[in-house]
């Protein structure tokens, strides 16, 4: 039984290795192969923002899905780490242009010129980005820390209020001209390393990774968040978002886990903050309000509330469909041809409303429910089906 069980655990690894492996030979395709053109120009960034959205849509099914912790607060770790990263990463030559208002700001170094005088441009940006990302996500998981020890001895709508208002509180403060030396205050962050910067040489090529390097980045945070899912603290989560009286009858310290949840959560929301702001090339404090926190909570009920896979799935489908497939509705006609009066500016939006509301009325528990995409359901489904064809032919 056990020998069985290993051997198909194996064998799902062996699927899912591969199916990473062609998604980067295709990332490395469209970054490197593929001509220019308005289809590309279109599924680049929303790949790009699709992966940073799965992460993001991750980190909150943490907290909401599998803790019980129902936060709103997630806008708010997003914008410290946009601006922990951007504030680390804009060259020391141009901070004069970007903090024309504050002198220059306080911080005048970048992370990737430092490390480019050592490994090379090149290297120095991407392992530049990589410990920017890094400390990024330590710095919201401090301010995570510091804001769980009240907040979190609430529940369910109180303390989604309270952390609602810390994103408020937050989105107001790094507007403060008091700190503009490192926010730049109600102006733009800019000029720091973003995806465009991702490359390397080899052999006198230029190989770029701007699209592949979110995937890296959401694929290596969303294991780490799934190994910790399926690990005993995963379960002490899920003991104490069924019940939390029984869960502490067991024994389990429900301060100490939820607040090891709401740090982690927090950690890969600073990660993703950090990529938004290498994904817009500029950001602004204004920008993270809460809808932004509505929106990755809307992917996450779509996907399935307790479903890592389904956060996956809904912000590729969520993305997709709002940045891309449904543009044509706003056009003012059908294939460019056939004049259709009602398809104006906004129509889109009106589409994409009443595609959402389907989807909450049919699946009420979101497209993949609490269960995750399994190729060995798949594979047993497939194999079901072919001996009932064969049986029937028979």
């Amino acid at each position: 039984m056990k020998n069985t069980l290993e051997k198909k655990n194996h064998t799902g690894g062996i699927i899912a290795a591969v199916l990473i492996l062609a998604l980067f030979v295709l990332l490395y395709l469209i970054d490197n192969v593929l001509p220019l053109n308005s289809f590309t120009l279109m599924l680049v960034p929303v790949l790009k923002k699709a992966a940073i959205y799965s992460l993001l849509c991750v980190s909150l099914n943490l907290l909401n899905g599998f803790t019980g912790l129902f936060s709103l607060g997630q806008a708010g770790f997003m914008l410290i780490g946009a601006y922990t990263y951007a504030a680390l990463m804009i060259p020391a030559g141009q901070h004069d242009a970007v903090y024309q208002y504050f002198d220059g700001g306080a911080i005048k170094f970048s992370i990737a010129e430092w490390l480019s005088g050592a490994i090379g441009v090149n290297a120095g940006n991407f392992f530049g980005a990589i410990i920017a990302i890094i400390i990024a996500g330590i710095v919201v998981a401090a301010f995570a820390a510091l804001i769980g020890i009240p907040v979190l001895r609430l529940k369910s709508d109180y303390l989604a209020i309270a952390t609602l208002g810390f994103a408020e509180i937050i989105r107001a403060f790094f507007q403060w001209d008091k700190l503009g030396k490192i926010t730049n205050g109600s102006n733009l962050l800019r000029k720091y390393t973003n995806f465009n910067d991702m490359q390397f040489s080899l052999g006198g090529k230029v190989i770029k990774f701007g699209t592949a390097f979110p995937f890296i980045i959401a694929l290596l945070s969303i294991g780490i968040i799934l190994l910790l899912i399926n690990s005993s603290y995963g379960r002490a989560y899920k003991a104490i978002r069924d019940d939390e009286v029984s869960a502490e009858a067991m024994g389990i310290n429900l301060f100490k886990h939820k607040m090891q949840a709401f740090i982690i959560s927090s950690f890969f929301a600073g990660v993703g903050g950090a990529l938004l702001a290498m994904f817009q090339t500029t950001i602004q404090a204004s920008a993270f309000k809460t809808a932004m926190t509505y929106e990755i909570l809307l992917m996450v009920v779509i996907g399935g509330i307790g479903s890592i896979s389904g956060s996956c799935i809904a912000a590729f489908l969520y993305i997709a469909c709002s940045e891309w497939w449904l543009r044509f509705l706003d056009s003012g006609s059908l294939f460019g041809k056939i004049s259709v009066p009602f398809f104006r500016d906004g129509f889109r939006k009106v589409v994409f409303s009443v595609i959402i509301m389907v989807i909450v009325l049919f699946f009420s528990k979101g497209i993949m429910g609490d269960k995750e995409l399994s190729f060995r359901r798949f594979a047993k489904k497939f194999k079901k089906e072919k001996n009932a064809g064969g049986e029937a032919n028979e």
